[in-house]
């Protein structure tokens, strides 16, 4: 296994980049790099699950094949290199069409998550300025009533024709073109993906993925996910998101190794019946899910034991428990990774790089990156003090995010891109999440981070999910409040409050520990399964001010 200093000592961009891209920074496409380069081969690029337990495989030389036609139709409709494509799609065989085939002529994709709704599927097609918006029948109401709407390719719209009568069908217009398309050479700096921040404080907003990104997915698969060709891998993560597409589709497939889609929804039934029928070593997602496993029946899980080789997770923190738990009931190392949607991933505990892994930590920056933690002036503070996050521009070579699209508010301050995250940088390099910036509780003088009080609820084991908020105190500042959702063995008794209390504040400290404590049967999540602490927040704040009206 490679040193992790010596990663980073001896990186070098451009080396990276000719080990990687069979192009040059200079001139590449993403349909080259991700299909074509690997289509003169039998290998397989997809094995396709679907819900009612159908499966389909299909090699890179058949996707070479349908992206060309699919990339035809495209041009036959005006759309040109730097246009947006825009994919409503489930985990099929036709949403990596649609993406190889809009890379392949230059143009630009935009991904749709199939849970959102009509305002949100709007305002990133109306922003994204798309040209075009493929769909399945399952997803097609959803764009009924949006306003200005390109026009819309539906799969197998000729089974409802009478529906939209105005729809393309799919397979219908690909086949209907030839099978020979060129590749559009662009430079590194050129877009080939549009994305949207999750808007959980605001509305989304657009940043453009350059092709130089290929090169940091690359790596990242390679050294913390440590995908090796002898690998069966599943990233569970929704495409419609960043770490789905950039790491279970355009990761995977830039290195010539098949990706995984699973149709059906996420339940530990599904993940058991997947993993065992692909034999899946090397398992990617979000601690949500990792949870729900824990959260099985024993005898669910123990088939799983032995199984994987190596698991990442990514999105949120992974509570200590959860780390002890893969170990002892799975045989499986689990690694923490961060990162943001407008960055990729930067920090992480490296499956293929040897170095210390402390639980509660992020890792190390990957190499080509180097981060920093600031304070609200900018400068840098020293080891061990929270701060804001930051990752350095100036000795960030493989760092490709240059700001938001038409966008007032920038997030870069001097040489640094600020992500908005409160985190510590110890004295070995080693980083770890303190939490959002807003999420930070300030009680009696000291900061919290809600990870810390959750990750020890967490151990309790009446309590399957946990999130902490500060509620505002005229004492304290604020006051911690966890919203617990038990386990089906404990019932819910104010005894039960006062022991979680307690077994909290015994882990942690004499202040960071809620002093009230609330259970619900849900917690609010965005779609992609992070808590939403913030409404939480909110919902507190209005339950005072209510409160103080009626006393008024």
């Amino acid at each position: 296994m490679l040193n992790y200093q010596d990663a980073v000592q001896t990186f070098d961009l451009n080396t990276v980049a000719d080990n990687m891209l069979s192009g040059s920074l200079d001139a590449l496409n993403a349909c080259y790099e991700c299909c074509d380069r690997y289509a003169d081969t039998d290998k397989v690029a997809l094995y396709w699950h679907s819900k009612d337990g159908r499966k389909e495989q299909y090699t890179f030389a058949q996707l070479k094949k349908y992206s060309s036609q699919y990339a035809n139709f495209l041009k036959s409709q005006g759309i040109q290199a730097g246009d947006r494509v825009s994919g409503l799609l489930p985990r099929t065989v036709e949403l990596i069409i649609t993406i190889l085939a809009t890379w392949r002529i230059g143009a630009v994709y935009q991904p749709l998550f199939t849970a959102f709704g009509p305002k949100a599927i709007e305002h990133r097609v109306k922003l994204a300025g798309s040209k075009l918006v493929v769909t399945d029948l399952g997803n097609r109401e959803k764009l009924v009533d949006l306003a200005d709407c390109p026009p819309i390719v539906t799969v197998h719209v000729e089974q409802v024709a009478t529906e939209y009568p105005q729809d393309l069908s799919f397979w219908q217009v690909l086949e209907a073109q030839s099978d020979q398309c060129e590749t559009v050479l662009m430079k590194s700096s050129d877009p080939f993906l549009l994305m949207f921040t999750s808007g959980t404080t605001g509305p989304a907003k657009p940043l453009q993925v350059p092709l130089k990104a290929l090169v940091a997915f690359g790596s990242y698969m390679k050294n913390a996910i440590g995908l090796t060709e002898e690998d069966s891998f599943w990233n569970i993560a929704d495409p419609g998101w960043a770490y789905g597409l950039y790491y279970g589709i355009t990761g995977p497939l830039f290195l010539g190794h098949e990706t995984l889609f699973y149709e059906g929804g996420f339940s530990v039934d599904n993940v058991c019946q997947i993993v065992q029928e692909y034999n899946i070593t090397n398992l990617a997602g979000a601690p949500t899910a990792y949870r729900m496993m824990m959260a099985a029946e024993p005898e669910k899980m123990a088939p799983l034991k032995g199984k994987f080789r190596v698991v990442s997770s990514a999105g949120e923190p992974l509570n200590p428990e959860v780390i002890r738990w893969f170990e002892q009931v799975l045989n499986a190392p689990i690694f923490d990774h961060y990162g943001q949607t407008e960055v990729g991933m930067v920090v992480c505990n490296h499956h293929a790089l040897s170095h210390p892994v402390h639980a509660g930590s992020a890792g190390f920056a990957s190499p080509g990156y180097r981060i920093a933690v600031l304070d609200e002036q900018g400068n840098e503070l020293p080891a061990d003090t929270p701060g804001i996050l930051a990752v350095d521009i100036s000795q960030s070579p493989m760092m490709w995010f240059s700001g938001y699209v038409d966008s007032a508010k920038s997030p870069f301050v001097k040489h640094y891109y600020l992500t908005g995250d409160t985190a510590e940088i110890h004295t070995d390099g080693s980083m770890s999440f303190v939490g959002r910036s807003d999420d930070v509780i300030t009680t009696s003088g000291y900061r919290v981070g809600p990870f810390d009080v959750e990750s020890a609820l967490l151990e309790h084991d009446a309590v399957i999910e946990a999130a902490v908020v500060g509620v505002p105190d005229p004492e304290r500042t604020e006051i911690i409040k966890a919203f617990v959702i038990l386990s089906s063995h404990a019932t819910a008794t104010k005894a039960l409050e006062d022991e979680l209390s307690q077994f909290v504040k015994k882990r942690l400290s004499a202040h960071a520990y809620p002093r009230l404590v609330e259970f619900v049967s849900e917690l609010p999540k965005t779609p992609s399964g992070k808590i939403q602490r913030f409404l939480l927040r909110n919902q507190e704040i209005n339950k005072q001010q209510a409160q103080l009206n009626q006393a008024g």
